[in-house]
């Protein structure tokens, strides 16, 4: 399948995963920087009232689907991926009241694990609120059924 029509597919996933749909998310586009999503401010997203900063773990699982989507980018193919391994450094808090966005590349591909880098931020990845370094396993499917 062509790369563009690939992933123009992206959004739909996005607005059927239940905690993506839950939480507001949408899918922006990927580039030659990589898959972007966008996540609105909502004010039961926030973790802490008195500074209306979203919750880290929200961010996580915005980082966490991000990355799982560049792998598929850079695959070109929908396979069963799971993550391996997330690491998140937090850098600052977000800003109240600013929707979020989180841009992810994959930046290597084995035989069977993506690797990928993300960011999440405001206004660019240059002044991130996070980063994400991340492996996902990548399964090959047995479409044939095993006698027994």
């Amino acid at each position: 399948m062509d790369k563009p029509a690939f992933s123009a597919m992206f959004g739909t996933i996005v607005d059927n995963t239940p905690y993506m749909k839950a939480i507001g998310a949408s899918f922006v586009g990927a580039n030659d920087d990589g898959v972007t999503l966008r996540l609105p401010w909502r004010n039961d997203l926030v973790g802490d009232p008195e500074t209306g900063v979203i919750a880290s773990g929200v961010v996580t699982a915005l980082l966490d689907n991000g990355c799982g989507m560049a792998v598929w980018d850079l695959v070109n193919e929908f396979k069963p991926i799971a993550t391996l391994d997330l690491r998140i450094d937090y850098m600052r808090a977000a800003v109240p009241h600013r929707d979020l966005l989180v841009t992810a590349k994959c930046y290597k591909l084995t035989r069977s694990i993506g690797f990928v880098r993300g960011f999440a931020y405001e206004d660019s990845p240059d002044d991130a609120i996070a980063a994400a370094q991340s492996a996902f396993i990548i399964a090959s499917p047995t479409l044939k059924a095993s006698a027994q």
